[in-house]
């Protein structure tokens, strides 16, 4: 059963294209995240909200359009905001019986203090909770909604492992209740994780993202090219980017990760990204000797930047690196079986 559909849905401000016209429907039990820049995100919670009118397109939930029947935000649409204003003098479980007036909520609040993990935080004031607990608060306001379709804004952005890892056992528990869930983020590593699709929303509309451009059999001309060439890599180590007119050369030891994105390959070093004149594979080859790995279709890291590795569901994985941002990386399936042999884990 189809939950959410936009239908040739686009925005245009003044001479400025937002998004050109798309489609997208999202089923009961089904996560989708849409990356796109801060402009497109706040354009599109206005939509839902209804301060933006749409010239073209239209937004149903359940069959019905939202802009025929403004009831059905309020009952069927619940937006955990990145930005959103806090009752700070209210302890948490004060907050939670002001929102169960609002929202009619009938049942106890043991499930949701649980999930969140704010049982023992739920006689502490707001304004006394760290950053990542406030942002526990907000994902409680929208379970004590319980709509049809819940739509987070950035919702791990800035918040500490722990949190995150309850925010992705939310969205298993709603998967599990027949929810609908969209992520909206600039962040496309959350999305990976996070959504059963990923797309890109830009000036060119919808797209899906591409998880790499890997080609099969291309691994074993680059092994055949890597042997015949194997002098001089070792006589020259250092990974050239570009920035402008100048070529920047880097050790790898220097280097963080690597992404691919859109076919272009980006090195990260200290939370900067640097364009690579290198595809992702040839990038592959050579750092494969300098403790990387490929942990992803669109991923590279360093084996020895990473901190920790976190299970988020049976199939959903990242690598957290020790670096200032506490970077995470999409570990996939298949790699971290690989990974579990390379360090000799069962």
């Amino acid at each position: 059963m189809t939950v959410l559909t936009m239908e040739n849905l686009e925005m245009h401000r003044k001479d400025t294209i937002l998004f050109s016209a798309f489609n997208l429907s999202i089923d009961r039990k089904e996560i989708v995240a849409i990356h796109s820049s801060l402009n497109v995100r706040q354009a599109l919670i206005n939509i839902f909200l209804g301060k933006l009118v749409l010239v073209n397109g239209k937004i149903l939930i359940d069959g019905k359009e939202i802009s025929k029947d403004k009831g059905l935000y309020a009952k069927q649409i619940g937006i955990c905001f990145f930005e959103e204003g806090m009752y700070e003098r209210l302890t948490v479980l004060d907050h939670f019986k002001f929102y169960k007036q609002i929202f009619e909520f009938d049942q106890t609040f043991d499930q949701i203090l649980h999930i969140t993990q704010l049982d023992e935080l739920k006689y502490k004031k707001i304004k006394n909770l760290t950053y990542s607990q406030q942002k526990r608060v907000q994902y409680a306001r929208v379970l004590l909604q319980n709509p049809s379709l819940f739509i987070f804004e950035e919702p791990d952005l800035n918040v500490d492992v722990e949190t995150k890892k309850i925010f992705i056992n939310i969205t298993k528990k709603l998967q599990q209740e027949g929810k609908s869930i969209l992520v909206l983020t600039g962040n496309i590593e959350s999305a990976i994780t996070m959504a059963d699709r990923v797309y890109r929303l830009h000036e060119e509309g919808l797209q899906p993202y591409e998880m790499g451009n890997e080609v099969i059999g291309e691994e074993q001309e680059g092994d055949s090219v890597m042997e015949e060439n194997e002098s001089i890599a070792f006589q020259f180590n250092k990974i050239p980017t570009k920035i402008k007119d100048k070529i920047v050369l880097f050790d790898p030891p220097e280097i963080d990760y690597i992404e691919s994105n859109e076919g272009q390959s980006n090195v990260y070093i200290k939370g900067e990204a640097f364009p690579s004149m290198f595809t992702l594979n040839e990038l592959e080859e050579r750092l494969k000797h300098y403790g990387f790995f490929r942990c992803h279709r669109s991923y590279i890291v360093n084996l020895q930047k990473v901190r920790e590795v976190i299970t988020w569901t049976k199939n959903s994985y990242s690598l957290i690196l020790d670096d200032k941002a506490k970077s995470s990386i999409p570990l996939s399936k298949t790699k971290m079986s690989q990974l579990r042999e390379m360090l000799g884990l069962k």
